[in-house]
């Protein structure tokens, strides 16, 4: 992803709010959220190049979420995948920062990545390019081509957005959430970031939504958990130019319920 925003325990009735863009080249082969076929517990996107995600979610009320870092112009690939982090997290039975912890030593065979992994208690992001494993606090937090909450102007003003919503219901969430998402207004160049890819790409880069004729934003995703562990996932896709493709997951389900120690499996309902 290249956009995310969240609010963690900052909501009467939703402890988890997140939103979030995919911003990838077009011609990338991906599929859209859904339950994955070899392991049915674990909602997401696929990333059909390399075998990852950038965005998923484990019925246990694991979420594992990872954005490039943008540090100069296009490199040699490193020899792993970012989108492999996230899916790691999501198939294992860590602790958040016990799995960021043993990412960390082989941080540097992958290309710049922020990896935000969670669960129902706890919220934790690393950097490869950063200073280490950082819990996230209750509030309103953004993450973009950089480290957390550094304050890119849609990071900037996506938190700001998203601060506005802590009283609004499912509906007005969603509806918010999305809007935010599809901001297409670039940022002055007095208040663009110097992230070494010349200022024109800086320009093109600097909204929420990217609209390009090659890159752009294909996936814009709206995930919110309620106080009583259940899930609305919905997610919608874009194609060059960011026209509008609809809605490819639109989903309700319940997460396990860990003090009961049973893992409960309910059939995922549209929205």
């Amino acid at each position: 992803m290249c956009l995310i925003l969240l609010a963690w325990r900052a909501h009467p009735e939703y402890p988890l709010i997140f939103a979030g863009n995919r911003d990838e080249a077009y011609d990338r082969p991906s599929a859209a959220a859904d339950f994955w076929t070899e392991d049915a517990d674990i909602f997401g996107g696929r990333d059909l190049e390399k075998g990852g995600t950038w965005l998923g979610l484990h019925r246990s009320g694991r979420l594992a979420a990872v954005t490039n870092f943008r540090d100069g112009l296009a490199r040699k690939p490193a020899p792993r995948s970012r989108g492999k982090l996230a899916a790691g997290f999501l198939r294992g039975h860590d602790e958040p920062d016990a799995y960021l912890h043993g990412v960390a030593p082989k941080a540097t065979q992958y290309g710049g990545f922020s990896l935000l992994v969670g669960n129902l208690d706890r919220l934790c992001c690393l950097s490869n390019r950063g200073g280490g494993v950082e819990d996230l606090s209750a509030g309103v937090h953004g993450l973009s081509n950089h480290l957390l909450d550094t304050p890119w102007p849609k990071v900037r003003l996506g938190k700001q957005r998203v601060t506005a919503l802590l009283a609004a219901d499912e509906t007005k969430l969603l509806d918010g959430l999305f809007l935010a998402l599809a901001d297409r207004s670039p940022a002055p160049d007095t208040e663009l970031p110097d992230s070494g890819v010349g200022l024109q790409r800086e320009r093109e880069l600097s909204p929420a939504f990217i609209a390009g004729e090659r890159y752009g934003t294909r996936a814009s995703t709206v995930l919110l958990v309620n106080r009583g562990n259940e899930a609305v996932f919905v997610e919608k896709a874009f194609g060059p130019m960011g026209r509008p493709l609809g809605t490819t997951a639109s989903r309700r389900f319940a997460l396990q319920v860990r003090a009961t120690g049973r893992k409960t499996k309910a059939a995922g309902q549209d929205v």
